[in-house]
């Protein structure tokens, strides 16, 4: 089957997932728990304004060899805390148009991943549920499990990442319907 039998379907996919995403975080609102203002920030942003850090990930306490975690200076560090990752971002009101075009083209390559992976394991006039299984997996783990790493690894409450795969749930639903719905016949 070739390829370009499947584009419609992809960017009818990308679409419907980009509209549902924004119609879900508009009227549920279910992603404002996702953050927790500081009881401090005013104080934390004024120092963190005096050292100037550039954009980027850091870790605080830092400890850039694992080997000295042994060390008793790191490990009081670790204990006395604040233990955990600071993501800064460029200065500036967030730009949600960039952002938008950014998870439209991830919308994209997860449906454009989907349309491959059916492409190359089912025939036209495959049985529809068949069709929605395949792609909708496909579309599932694009979508879900980088929450459950954000869990594992940076600290993401457990909470926030099953709002997420929740979410990823809807969008790999969608997915999976439109490529059955629209299934090249044999």
């Amino acid at each position: 089957m070739p390829f370009g039998s499947l584009w419609l379907q992809v960017i009818l996919a990308t679409v419907a997932v980009f509209v549902v995403s924004s119609i879900a975080h508009m009227v549920f609102k279910h992603h404002k728990r996702d953050y927790k203002q500081l009881s401090n920030e005013d104080s934390v942003a004024e120092v963190m304004r005096k050292a100037g850090p550039a954009p980027g990930v850091y870790f605080i306490p830092f400890c850039a060899d694992m080997s000295r975690m042994k060390d008793p200076a790191i490990q009081k560090k670790f204990a006395d805390g604040p233990v955990g990752l600071i993501t800064l971002m460029r200065h500036g009101p967030p730009t949600l148009g960039k952002h938008l075009v950014q998870w439209f083209f991830f919308c994209f390559l997860v449906s454009f991943t989907a349309a491959y992976v059916a492409r190359h394991t089912l025939t036209p006039g495959a049985e529809g549920l068949t069709v929605m299984r395949i792609t909708g997996a496909v579309a599932l783990a694009g979508y879900a499990y980088g929450y459950l790493q954000d869990s594992i690894w940076k600290g993401i409450p457990w909470s926030n990442s099953l709002r997420g795969i929740a979410d990823s749930v809807a969008y790999a639903l969608v997915t999976g319907l439109i490529f059955r719905l629209m299934w090249p016949a044999s």
